[in-house]
């Protein structure tokens, strides 16, 4: 077992957070510095009472190319992966299962066997160790460990994911759903594109699409090829090609007020995508279609959308800073649009890497920890998860703004 990295002379309060939603079980540890009358002080990142992440561990179920995953197979990774990455995150934490104060499970939004599993590993860690539990709801994670991390104060918060696309605000002690996508969420837009070009899911689809429109783009026709477990994709070998700009190909923009539509951008992309395969040239007459230009170009015109809706939030609130979580905050693209943006207004954007961003058990552990210091505790017989959990359906009472 790893050493602690808890100073003795201070008292804290600690939690496992166990997070399966989708295809990634994270298990995470963290502790809450408390005063000397027990009671949790809450710091900024860098600070001295800041939260101590122990531990943070995930293990990705990954389908192959061109496939999307299954509710019942990742079910059965979450499963099957249960045990072994919570005694990796106990081993990483340098605790022992009698120093943890409470055990945290993402509760909803989610696909529902994979977060079922998930809550019944939970449920066992807490009848093993006599534990609480806390049931959190996933989106409000993501919030606090954005605003833990980066040290954002009032922020509008741009929640965008595989599952979720949501402009959201504190006020009266919740977190108000100011706009959201009105059919599937962004993450699902650039998720099922990358199926339609055969992308890798390893890392993850999105960050694929992200690599593509990066470039270089260049002249090359579209060829299938079959690889040695009978994966399709293009064949790149036309690297002599001179390298021209990207190609911004004619794509739905669908924005009403603070919401924002996918799907049609979707279909759109798909069709382009036909085009490529069929070797025709682009609107231009003398390009051909390439990879790279349809995820440029798909990427351009969704992040645009979430940029004018961020900030027509940013206007309507008042607020001058921006936070961006969920797996698809990660997209360096997302990001320095939304930086422009904030700066011509005077404002700032704040975002996460990786660690925190993509879906993590230390999330659901400070969110549920959050919680479980005003008092509140889910019954074991009220333990069940739910596909649709709203944001804004949490109190936060934990917060004094």
């Amino acid at each position: 077992m790893a050493a602690s990295r808890l100073d003795p002379k201070r008292r804290y309060r600690i939690a496992i957070g166990c997070e399966g939603s989708a295809n990634k079980l994270g298990i995470g540890v963290i502790a809450h510095p408390v005063d000397s009358g027990g009671n949790p002080v809450q710091g900024l990142e860098g600070q001295d009472d800041a939260a101590i992440v122990l531990s943070n561990v995930r293990d990705t179920f990954v389908s192959p190319p061109g496939t999307g995953f299954l509710p019942r197979e990742t079910a059965a990774h979450h499963r099957n992966m249960f045990v072994k990455v919570a005694r990796r995150a106990l081993a990483d934490a340098g605790i022992r299962p009698d120093q943890i104060d409470c055990v945290c499970y993402t509760r909803g939004p989610g696909m529902g066997a994979p977060l079922s599993a998930t809550a019944v590993g939970a449920r066992t860690l807490a009848l093993l160790w006599r534990k609480p539990l806390v049931g959190v709801n996933h989106c409000v994670g993501h919030i606090e460990m954005g605003r833990a991390v980066t040290g954002a104060t009032h922020p509008v918060v741009l929640y965008v994911s595989g599952g979720n696309s949501q402009v959201i605000a504190y006020a009266g002690r919740r977190y108000r759903i100011f706009g959201e996508t009105l059919d599937v969420a962004v993450g699902n837009c650039l998720d099922r594109f990358a199926r339609t070009l055969r992308l890798s899911n390893d890392p993850a689809p999105g960050y694929n699409i992200e690599q593509l429109a990066k470039g270089p783009f260049r002249n090359k026709k579209w060829r299938e090829t079959d690889d040695d477990e009978g994966n399709t994709g293009q064949r790149n070998d036309t690297a002599s090609e001179p390298e021209r700009e990207p190609l911004l190909l004619d794509l739905p923009y669908a924005v009403k007020g603070m919401d924002c539509s996918f799907s049609g951008v979707l279909t759109r992309a798909d069709e382009w995508a036909a085009h490529m395969r069929a070797g025709r040239l682009a609107p231009d007459g003398k390009n051909l279609i390439t990879p790279e230009d349809l995820c440029f170009s798909l990427q351009e015109t969704v992040y645009a959308m979430l940029v004018e809706i961020t900030e027509r939030a940013m206007a309507h609130v008042g607020s001058n800073q921006v936070l961006i979580v969920g797996g698809v905050g990660c997209n360096e693209r997302l990001q320095a649009m939304m930086g422009q943006m904030a700066a011509e207004r005077g404002g700032s954007v704040y975002a996460t890497d990786e660690r925190f961003c993509i879906d993590n058990g230390i999330m659901i552990a400070h969110a549920g920890l959050l919680a479980h210091e005003t008092g509140f505790e889910t019954p074991l017989v009220d333990s069940s998860c739910t596909q649709r959990f709203r944001t804004d359906e949490v109190l936060v009472a934990w917060r004094r703004d």
